[in-house]
């Protein structure tokens, strides 16, 4: 039991670390040796862990976004608020989670996104899954307002939902360029348009 439990916490301290380093330096910029050393295992365990580099980058991805999907089940569970009021608050912690580090962020869909979508399918479908798992949460949070009166849309739910996450994603790309918050501040206005807040 204890051998499971020392080989469980290497594993995550592997995944950790790598999600750390390549938050900031991307997939392809980082070794494995940088991630050992900063992870503090022997080089030669890695592949008791995982096949590849690349089994180790879907690996982190699906890690990721399910810490971020169980952070959004949270958020978007909160009692004693209305949809719109947790999708602002969901798209504050966005901002907040992409202006970190000069404005170079943490969310690894908006570092890696590009990148290993060229490089593996493997990493490309965990970042389709995870995306796809942050769509349909903001769809249902999208139903709740819509329920609840706190949301005034035209559309389908679930076409805003896909609207919105586009929109932040490609804000958070020119955040990186501009190094300033403007572009968050540009979406949030069109965000609160397309859900009918612009009164609120």
């Amino acid at each position: 039991m204890k051998k499971v439990n020392h080989e469980h916490d290497a594993r995550s301290m592997i995944l950790a670390t790598g999600q750390k380093i390549m938050s900031r330096k991307g997939f392809s910029g980082v070794g494995l040796t940088e991630i050992l050393s900063e992870a503090g295992v022997p080089k030669g365990s890695f592949y008791h862990y995982f096949a590849s580099k690349d089994a180790f980058g879907e690996a982190m991805l699906s890690t990721y976004f399910e810490a971020y999907h169980a952070d959004m089940d949270e958020l978007f569970s909160k009692p004693g608020l209305t949809g719109a009021e947790r999708l602002m608050l969901y798209f504050a912690a966005w901002r907040e989670n992409q202006s970190a580090f000069e404005c170079q962020g943490r969310c690894l869909a908006v570092k890696l996104g590009a990148e290993v979508a060229d490089l593996s399918e493997p990493m490309r479908m965990a970042l389709k899954t995870g995306t796809n798992g942050i769509i349909s949460r903001m769809t249902r949070a999208v139903e709740d307002g819509i329920a609840d009166g706190s949301l005034c849309v035209a559309e389908r739910a679930a076409d805003v939902a896909t609207s919105l996450y586009y929109l932040w994603l490609g804000a958070s790309v020119m955040v990186k360029i501009v190094r300033t918050h403007e572009p968050f501040e540009t979406s949030l206005q069109s965000t609160r348009a397309m859900l009918g807040m612009t009164r609120n």
